[in-house]
């Protein structure tokens, strides 16, 4: 048997220099994949099916695993981000307090449901099930903001102020 060589680079662009090194970091090993994909996901802000399959090649998995694990996870993202993501906790302290309200007065002011981005590609509505922040509830991350007891009136001031950067 040969010894394996890994696949050329998708591109020049430096950050696939970084998801290389977490694979080259666990000697492209299987057991890889879920931390080579957070490494794709944190250096391109999503995974497309050339990511996917770069990293199915390059570890040397079933292309449906790579799938798998990537549609399985919430965390992973198939669409790019919105230039702005707003993150509504939907945990029990958070749903207890409006994050329900919340997520329906997004969804109305941006035109979206969520998980979905604006046509314009500026914002994106989440959801997460707890950002651990139950003490202010309702929280919403903001991208990556974590602004607590959050109101409809400040909800829908701060989609407003993004919708016009």
């Amino acid at each position: 048997m040969s010894a394996f060589t890994p696949p050329p680079l998708p591109s020049d662009d430096k950050r696939w220099k970084i998801v290389n090194g977490t694979m080259r970091k666990n000697g492209f090993a299987r057991h890889a994949l879920i931390e080579t994909l957070h490494s794709v996901q944190s250096s391109f802000g999503y995974l497309d099916d050339d990511a996917i399959r770069f990293v199915a090649q390059s570890l040397r998995v079933p292309l449906s695993q790579a799938y798998g694990v990537v549609t399985f996870y919430h965390y992973f993202s198939l669409k790019p981000p919105g230039k702005h993501t707003a993150t509504v906790c939907a945990g029990t302290a958070c749903y207890i307090k409006g994050a329900a309200k919340l997520i329906a007065t997004a969804e109305k002011r941006l035109g979206i449901c969520q998980g979905q981005t604006t046509s314009d590609g500026q914002i994106s509505l989440m959801t997460a099930r707890c950002v651990g922040a139950c003490s202010r509830a309702p929280v919403v991350l903001c991208d990556d903001e974590v602004v607590g007891e959050m109101t409809d009136e400040q909800m829908i001031g701060q989609l407003e102020r993004w919708a016009v950067e």
